[in-house]
């Protein structure tokens, strides 16, 4: 299972998001450091909407989802742009 596919499975089951996107942006990022070649998944960008989000600081979701994702980045995940939003509120995408 690829790395954005345990993103989005780790995600809908922790979460019940209403609407999920994850984004790989590796290719963005080759030769940033000399291991990025920019063809691995190490950088990805996740958008979500989700009820649980409903009256958390940014801060706490972020943590929610970097918490549900450990797992990710103790493997290797090297960056994580999250873009968290509970249901109704306003979002860039």
């Amino acid at each position: 299972m690829s790395v954005k596919s345990r993103i989005e499975t780790r995600l809908n089951e922790a979460f019940g998001p209403e609407r999920l996107v994850v984004i790989d942006e590796s290719h963005h990022h080759a030769g940033h450091q000399p291991d990025i070649t920019g063809t691995g998944e190490t950088h990805m960008r996740v958008r979500i909407v989700a009820e649980a989000f409903s009256g958390m600081t940014r801060l706490a979701r972020h943590r929610a989802i970097t918490d549900v994702l450990k797992p990710e980045l103790d493997a290797g995940l090297h960056a994580l742009a999250i873009e968290p939003a509970a249901p109704g509120e306003a979002t860039r995408w």
